[in-house]
């Protein structure tokens, strides 16, 4: 083979390993930071990994939060209107959290199947409703309660 294809042909294949590690390492940096989104149904029925970071979301069932009375602890239970699932969360809620309203948690599935949060998003306002939990009820054949007006 002649010396300067084969000094071209080696720079080419460098070029291409080059890049093909560098697209590898982008994804495997991207897999690990992606959280995944569940619903209670697909919590409860074991769809969900339990060593992964993931997204729960659903309605807040009425009645179903307990706060700590020495802590900033928290349980609440989150419905599809199919299954439920328990969620526990440390810290301060916020301001807009309120039960009979969708949210988004992320965090992890304990081995009781519960998902312990380290982090809450509630709505922004009576209309809005996570594009996740919206379509989760609908696949579910439930449509979103009407917010309650107040006056």
């Amino acid at each position: 083979m002649n010396p300067l294809r084969k000094k071209r042909l080696i720079i080419i294949l460098a070029i291409l390993v080059g890049v093909g590690a560098a697209v590898g390492l982008a994804l495997s940096a991207l897999q690990q930071n992606i959280n995944l989104f569940y619903t209670p149904t697909q919590i409860a029925n074991g769809e969900a990994p339990q060593d992964t970071r993931i997204r729960a979301g659903g309605m807040v069932e009425a009645g179903s939060l307990q706060r700590s009375p020495d802590s900033l602890d928290v349980k609440f239970v989150v419905t599809d209107f199919n299954k439920s699932v328990t969620i526990a969360y440390r810290g301060i809620l916020p301001d807009l959290f309120r039960e009979g309203q969708g949210i988004v948690a992320l965090g992890k599935i304990n081995a009781d199947g519960v998902v312990v949060a380290d982090e809450v998003l509630a709505k922004h306002d009576e209309k809005y409703m996570p594009p996740e939990v919206t379509k989760a009820l609908k696949d579910s054949g439930q449509s979103a309660p009407m917010p309650a007006k107040e006056g």
